[in-house]
C-alpha cells in the first residue's frame, strides 16, 4: 500500500515521542500490504475498526493513540486522515474527518 502522508506521522511523533516506534511499525507493515478488502486489514490488525466509506481506525500503542485512515483498495493507497490521543479521538466524529494535504 502507498501511504499518504508519512509526514503526518513524523509530525505527530515529534509531539508524542512514545508513539514513534509503534507508528513506524504500523507504517512498515502497512506499506508491505496489498489489501483488497477490509477483512484483509483485520487479518493483519485484528483490533482495527472498520467504518463505512472505506475508513479504518487503527489503535496505536495499546490504544493510547488512534489513527484514522481512508483506504482506496483499487489503487492501493492509504490516506492518513487524522491521528491523535485516545482522549482527543473521543471528541471527534471519525466519519466526518477529511483528508487535507
Amino acid at each position: 500500500m502507498r501511504i499518504i502522508a508519512k509526514s503526518t506521522l513524523r509530525n505527530f511523533w515529534k509531539i508524542y515521542p512514545e508513539s514513534e516506534q509503534p507508528l513506524r511499525d504500523w507504517y512498515i507493515i502497512t506499506k508491505q500490504q496489498e489489501w483488497s478488502t477490509p477483512n484483509e486489514i483485520k487479518n493483519i490488525f485484528g483490533n482495527a475498526s472498520i467504518l463505512g466509506n472505506n475508513r479504518v481506525i487503527f489503535n496505536i500503542k495499546g490504544n493510547d493513540f488512534r489513527l484514522i485512515t481512508e483506504v482506496d483498495y483499487e489503487i492501493k493507497f492509504v490516506f492518513i486522515l487524522w491521528i491523535g490521543t485516545h482522549v482527543e479521538y473521543d471528541k471527534i466524529d471519525a466519519k466526518k474527518i477529511t483528508y487535507e494535504p
